[in-house]
Protein backbone atom coordinates (compact mmCIF):
# COMPACT_ATOMS: atom_id res chain seq x y z
CA UNK A 1 0.00 0.00 0.00
CA UNK A 2 1.49 3.45 -0.59
CA UNK A 3 1.72 6.90 1.13
CA UNK A 4 -1.29 7.61 -1.03
CA UNK A 5 -3.16 5.40 0.38
CA UNK A 6 -2.40 5.35 3.82
CA UNK A 7 -3.09 9.04 3.78
CA UNK A 8 -6.23 8.60 1.73
CA UNK A 9 -7.15 6.22 4.86
CA UNK A 10 -5.89 8.59 7.60
CA UNK A 11 -8.36 11.04 6.38
CA UNK A 12 -11.23 8.78 6.22
CA UNK A 13 -10.45 7.76 9.48
CA UNK A 14 -10.65 11.35 10.64
CA UNK A 15 -13.50 11.94 8.96
CA UNK A 16 -15.55 8.66 10.31
CA UNK A 17 -15.55 7.67 6.49
CA UNK A 18 -15.50 4.12 5.01
CA UNK A 19 -11.80 2.97 4.40
CA UNK A 20 -9.51 2.69 1.33
CA UNK A 21 -11.89 1.32 -1.59
CA UNK A 22 -13.05 -1.62 0.52
CA UNK A 23 -16.58 -2.65 1.01
CA UNK A 24 -18.76 -2.38 4.05
CA UNK A 25 -18.52 -4.57 7.07
CA UNK A 26 -20.26 -7.06 9.46
CA UNK A 27 -19.29 -6.76 12.93
CA UNK A 28 -18.59 -10.01 14.88
CA UNK A 29 -18.30 -9.22 18.53
CA UNK A 30 -18.90 -12.84 19.57
CA UNK A 31 -16.35 -14.09 17.64
CA UNK A 32 -14.45 -11.44 16.98
CA UNK A 33 -13.82 -12.45 12.89
CA UNK A 34 -12.66 -9.89 10.71
CA UNK A 35 -15.39 -9.97 8.65
CA UNK A 36 -17.07 -8.12 5.50
CA UNK A 37 -20.00 -7.59 4.34
CA UNK A 38 -22.04 -9.28 0.54
CA UNK A 39 -21.70 -6.09 -1.21
CA UNK A 40 -21.24 -7.25 -4.75
CA UNK A 41 -19.68 -4.65 -6.85
CA UNK A 42 -20.70 -4.18 -10.61
CA UNK A 43 -19.31 -7.11 -12.57
CA UNK A 44 -15.93 -6.75 -14.61
CA UNK A 45 -15.76 -4.85 -18.12
CA UNK A 46 -13.23 -5.51 -20.06
CA UNK A 47 -11.45 -3.47 -22.24
CA UNK A 48 -10.18 -4.24 -25.55
CA UNK A 49 -7.32 -1.86 -25.22
CA UNK A 50 -7.43 0.11 -21.75
CA UNK A 51 -4.11 1.76 -23.24
CA UNK A 52 -6.12 3.33 -25.43
CA UNK A 53 -8.00 5.34 -22.84
CA UNK A 54 -5.00 7.01 -21.18
CA UNK A 55 -3.04 7.92 -25.09
CA UNK A 56 -4.39 11.43 -24.72
CA UNK A 57 -2.14 11.84 -21.83
CA UNK A 58 0.98 10.78 -22.86
CA UNK A 59 3.53 13.23 -24.57
CA UNK A 60 4.59 13.81 -28.10
CA UNK A 61 7.92 12.55 -26.99
CA UNK A 62 6.26 8.96 -25.33
CA UNK A 63 3.77 8.37 -27.69
CA UNK A 64 6.52 8.48 -30.52
CA UNK A 65 8.40 6.10 -28.07
CA UNK A 66 5.61 3.75 -27.78
CA UNK A 67 4.53 4.36 -31.45
CA UNK A 68 8.62 2.88 -32.16
CA UNK A 69 8.38 0.01 -29.67
CA UNK A 70 5.28 -1.63 -30.74
CA UNK A 71 6.73 -1.74 -34.19
CA UNK A 72 9.76 -3.44 -33.14
CA UNK A 73 7.14 -5.76 -31.49
CA UNK A 74 5.58 -6.40 -34.59
CA UNK A 75 8.76 -6.79 -36.30
CA UNK A 76 9.12 -9.96 -35.32
CA UNK A 77 11.75 -9.87 -32.76
CA UNK A 78 13.32 -12.44 -30.43
CA UNK A 79 11.82 -13.50 -27.34
CA UNK A 80 14.60 -11.37 -25.79
CA UNK A 81 13.89 -8.42 -27.60
CA UNK A 82 9.63 -8.57 -27.51
CA UNK A 83 10.04 -8.54 -23.50
CA UNK A 84 12.44 -5.81 -23.53
CA UNK A 85 10.15 -3.70 -25.76
CA UNK A 86 6.98 -4.76 -24.49
CA UNK A 87 8.15 -4.18 -20.34
CA UNK A 88 10.02 -0.24 -21.83
CA UNK A 89 6.40 -0.12 -22.67
CA UNK A 90 4.85 -0.69 -19.33
CA UNK A 91 7.27 1.56 -17.36
CA UNK A 92 6.13 4.42 -19.48
CA UNK A 93 2.54 3.72 -18.68
CA UNK A 94 3.46 3.20 -14.74
CA UNK A 95 5.54 6.38 -14.91
CA UNK A 96 2.74 8.10 -15.93
CA UNK A 97 0.36 5.50 -12.76
CA UNK A 98 -1.23 4.02 -15.27
CA UNK A 99 -0.88 0.66 -14.17
CA UNK A 100 -4.10 -1.19 -16.03
CA UNK A 101 -1.95 -0.19 -19.63
CA UNK A 102 1.11 -1.19 -18.01
CA UNK A 103 -0.59 -4.41 -17.08
CA UNK A 104 -2.45 -4.44 -20.75
CA UNK A 105 0.54 -5.10 -22.34
CA UNK A 106 2.35 -7.23 -20.29
CA UNK A 107 -0.52 -9.89 -20.45
CA UNK A 108 -0.30 -9.58 -23.68
CA UNK A 109 3.16 -10.91 -23.92
CA UNK A 110 2.81 -13.50 -21.22
CA UNK A 111 -0.38 -14.69 -22.70
CA UNK A 112 1.33 -15.34 -25.98
CA UNK A 113 4.33 -17.03 -24.94
CA UNK A 114 2.95 -18.46 -21.13
CA UNK A 115 5.56 -17.02 -19.13
CA UNK A 116 4.93 -16.61 -15.02
CA UNK A 117 7.87 -14.26 -15.05
CA UNK A 118 5.47 -11.60 -17.43
CA UNK A 119 2.09 -13.38 -15.88
CA UNK A 120 3.87 -12.27 -12.61
CA UNK A 121 4.45 -8.70 -13.81
CA UNK A 122 1.07 -8.36 -15.40
CA UNK A 123 -0.36 -9.49 -12.23
CA UNK A 124 1.13 -6.91 -9.91
CA UNK A 125 0.60 -4.15 -12.62
CA UNK A 126 -3.05 -4.92 -12.45
CA UNK A 127 -2.77 -5.23 -8.23
CA UNK A 128 -1.61 -1.76 -8.42
CA UNK A 129 -4.31 0.32 -10.84
CA UNK A 130 -6.80 -2.03 -8.87
CA UNK A 131 -4.94 -0.72 -5.32
CA UNK A 132 -5.87 2.87 -6.79
CA UNK A 133 -9.43 2.03 -8.31
CA UNK A 134 -12.48 3.91 -7.23
CA UNK A 135 -14.86 3.07 -10.30
CA UNK A 136 -16.90 -0.23 -9.06
CA UNK A 137 -16.36 -1.48 -12.54
CA UNK A 138 -12.47 -0.81 -13.13
CA UNK A 139 -12.24 -2.55 -9.08
CA UNK A 140 -13.82 -5.63 -10.54
CA UNK A 141 -12.00 -6.01 -13.70
CA UNK A 142 -8.73 -5.05 -12.07
CA UNK A 143 -8.72 -7.32 -8.89
CA UNK A 144 -10.18 -10.28 -11.56
CA UNK A 145 -7.03 -9.82 -13.99
CA UNK A 146 -4.53 -9.68 -11.12
CA UNK A 147 -6.06 -12.90 -9.94
CA UNK A 148 -6.04 -14.46 -13.46
CA UNK A 149 -2.29 -13.42 -13.70
CA UNK A 150 -0.84 -14.00 -10.04
CA UNK A 151 -2.87 -17.38 -10.18
CA UNK A 152 -0.68 -18.80 -12.53
CA UNK A 153 2.53 -17.74 -10.93
CA UNK A 154 1.24 -19.15 -7.98
CA UNK A 155 -0.34 -22.31 -9.09
CA UNK A 156 3.66 -23.13 -10.19
CA UNK A 157 4.94 -21.85 -6.68
CA UNK A 158 2.33 -22.12 -4.10
CA UNK A 159 4.77 -20.73 -1.21
CA UNK A 160 4.71 -16.99 -3.09
CA UNK A 161 2.41 -15.45 0.36
CA UNK A 162 3.23 -12.26 -0.89
CA UNK A 163 1.05 -13.13 -4.30
CA UNK A 164 -1.50 -15.06 -2.24
CA UNK A 165 -1.70 -11.96 -0.10
CA UNK A 166 -2.56 -9.44 -3.61
CA UNK A 167 -5.04 -11.73 -4.45
CA UNK A 168 -6.98 -12.22 -0.87
CA UNK A 169 -7.16 -8.47 -0.87
CA UNK A 170 -9.06 -8.81 -4.40
CA UNK A 171 -11.34 -11.21 -3.14
CA UNK A 172 -12.21 -8.55 -0.08
CA UNK A 173 -13.68 -6.08 -2.72
CA UNK A 174 -15.48 -9.11 -4.62
CA UNK A 175 -19.20 -10.43 -4.56
CA UNK A 176 -17.05 -12.91 -2.24
CA UNK A 177 -15.42 -10.99 0.55
CA UNK A 178 -15.18 -13.65 2.93
CA UNK A 179 -12.70 -16.14 0.39
CA UNK A 180 -10.67 -12.86 0.90
CA UNK A 181 -10.49 -13.21 4.58
CA UNK A 182 -10.48 -17.17 4.45
CA UNK A 183 -7.24 -16.30 2.32
CA UNK A 184 -5.49 -14.06 4.71
CA UNK A 185 -6.38 -16.31 7.59
CA UNK A 186 -4.43 -19.31 6.05
CA UNK A 187 -1.57 -17.13 5.28
CA UNK A 188 -1.18 -16.51 8.72
CA UNK A 189 -1.45 -19.90 9.36
CA UNK A 190 1.23 -20.71 6.88
CA UNK A 191 3.38 -17.64 8.29
CA UNK A 192 2.15 -16.24 12.06
CA UNK A 193 4.73 -13.47 11.30
CA UNK A 194 3.77 -12.43 7.50
CA UNK A 195 4.11 -8.88 7.06
CA UNK A 196 1.47 -8.22 4.81
CA UNK A 197 -1.25 -10.82 5.97
CA UNK A 198 -1.22 -9.13 9.68
CA UNK A 199 -1.24 -5.73 8.08
CA UNK A 200 -4.43 -6.39 6.35
CA UNK A 201 -6.06 -7.77 8.57
CA UNK A 202 -5.57 -5.01 11.05
CA UNK A 203 -7.02 -2.92 8.16
CA UNK A 204 -9.76 -4.64 7.81
CA UNK A 205 -10.50 -5.52 11.54
CA UNK A 206 -10.30 -1.71 11.29
CA UNK A 207 -12.82 -0.97 8.90
CA UNK A 208 -15.19 -3.28 10.37
CA UNK A 209 -15.24 -1.49 13.32
CA UNK A 210 -12.99 -3.94 15.71
CA UNK A 211 -10.34 -1.31 16.80
CA UNK A 212 -9.70 -3.59 19.28
CA UNK A 213 -8.98 -6.72 17.61
CA UNK A 214 -7.49 -4.57 15.02
CA UNK A 215 -5.00 -3.24 18.03
CA UNK A 216 -4.07 -7.37 18.59
CA UNK A 217 -3.28 -7.32 14.52
CA UNK A 218 -0.92 -4.24 14.71
CA UNK A 219 0.61 -5.03 17.72
CA UNK A 220 1.10 -8.65 16.30
CA UNK A 221 2.79 -6.63 12.92
CA UNK A 222 5.53 -4.06 14.85
CA UNK A 223 6.13 -6.75 17.15
CA UNK A 224 7.85 -8.41 14.15
CA UNK A 225 8.04 -5.67 11.76
CA UNK A 226 8.91 -2.65 13.63
CA UNK A 227 10.09 -0.71 10.54
CA UNK A 228 6.35 -1.00 9.16
CA UNK A 229 5.16 2.86 9.23
CA UNK A 230 1.88 2.41 7.99
CA UNK A 231 1.57 -0.41 10.72
CA UNK A 232 2.84 2.08 13.82
CA UNK A 233 0.24 4.55 12.22
CA UNK A 234 -2.59 2.56 12.29
CA UNK A 235 -1.90 0.91 15.85
CA UNK A 236 -1.77 4.86 17.24
CA UNK A 237 -5.44 4.97 15.13
CA UNK A 238 -6.54 2.11 16.81
CA UNK A 239 -6.03 2.83 19.83
CA UNK A 240 -7.51 6.29 19.35
CA UNK A 241 -10.73 4.55 18.56
CA UNK A 242 -10.80 2.28 20.95
CA UNK A 243 -10.58 5.15 23.57
CA UNK A 244 -6.98 3.71 24.79
CA UNK A 245 -5.96 7.33 24.90
CA UNK A 246 -2.84 6.78 26.58
CA UNK A 247 -1.78 4.65 24.31
CA UNK A 248 -2.85 6.28 21.52
CA UNK A 249 -0.97 9.34 22.31
CA UNK A 250 2.48 7.35 22.89
CA UNK A 251 2.26 5.68 19.66
CA UNK A 252 1.60 8.89 17.63
CA UNK A 253 4.70 10.47 19.45
CA UNK A 254 6.84 7.43 18.35
CA UNK A 255 5.39 7.48 14.41
CA UNK A 256 6.22 11.19 14.59
CA UNK A 257 10.51 10.39 15.22
CA UNK A 258 10.31 7.76 12.28
CA UNK A 259 9.26 10.10 9.19
CA UNK A 260 9.47 13.83 7.79
CA UNK A 261 6.71 13.24 5.33
CA UNK A 262 4.64 16.33 5.86
CA UNK A 263 1.32 14.50 5.44
CA UNK A 264 1.66 11.89 7.64
CA UNK A 265 3.17 13.87 10.59
CA UNK A 266 -0.21 16.55 9.30
CA UNK A 267 -2.63 13.28 10.01
CA UNK A 268 -0.76 12.84 13.56
CA UNK A 269 -1.16 16.42 14.92
CA UNK A 270 -4.97 15.91 13.76
CA UNK A 271 -5.15 13.19 16.08
CA UNK A 272 -3.10 13.92 18.61
CA UNK A 273 -5.25 17.72 18.79
CA UNK A 274 -7.95 15.44 19.76
CA UNK A 275 -6.79 13.66 22.53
Amino acid sequence: MKRSQLILIAIGVIAVCGLYVLPSVVVDNDSKADGVSQENPSAPTSSADPAAMHEAELSPDQRLQINTLKLQIAENSSIEELNSSTEEIAAIYQELGKYDSAGYYLSLAADQQSDTNLAEKAGNAYYEAFSFALDPEKVAYTAEQTRKYLTQVLDNDPTRLDLKTKIAMTYVSSSNPMQGITMLREILQQDPQNEDGLFNMGVLSMQSGQYKRATERFEELIQYHPDNLQGQFYLGVSYFEAKQNNKAKAQFEKVKTMTQDEMILGSVESYLDKL
